[in-house]
């Protein structure tokens, strides 16, 4: 299975690449991961909503710029299906088995564009907390690891 991890923005802190290496050497055994990271678009601390909304454009044309028409993409959004561990896995598995390329995409600081929204197969929620894209990183690279140990049998953290 393919999966690209699509993120705005580059780990700045050591500690979260270890993370998320470590994640995407574990998860090397059940698919082929590719992450992906566009720039975020430098602003001024103050924006206007326009202002802002030109940033998130800007971040979202570079984001749609990297998926294949086949992807089947998934934006991680407030607003999405908050799943189980066990309900995200059956979700991966049947599009494993459909033989669906996943792309999973990560906003910035001010989230993601109307146009990518738009372009979305589906909307996932990791918490109804907001978490910053680094950790939500690694929070969904976690999850698509359990997601695939629950898949395969083996036992894993409960």
């Amino acid at each position: 299975m393919n999966i690209k991890l699509l993120c705005v923005g580059k780990l700045k802190e050591r500690y979260f690449e270890d993370a998320c290496d470590e994640f995407c050497k574990r998860l090397s055994r059940f698919c082929t991961l590719q992450i992906i990271e566009v720039p975020d678009e430098k602003a001024a601390d103050s924006l206007s909503s326009a202002q802002e909304e030109q940033v998130k454009e800007k971040e979202g044309q570079r984001l749609l710029s990297k998926l294949d028409p086949k992807d089947y993409l998934v934006a991680l959004t407030l607003d999405g299906a908050a799943p189980t561990s066990e309900k995200l896995a059956s979700q991966i598995g049947r599009y494993r088995d459909e033989g669906k390329s996943l792309a999973f995409v990560i906003g910035g600081s001010l989230g993601l564009s109307p146009a990518v929204i738009a372009r979305a197969n589906a909307k996932l929620s990791l918490s109804n907390l907001t978490l910053p894209h680094r950790i939500a990183r690694l929070f969904l690279l976690e999850q698509l690891y359990r997601s695939f140990k629950i898949l395969s049998g083996e036992t894993y953290h409960k």
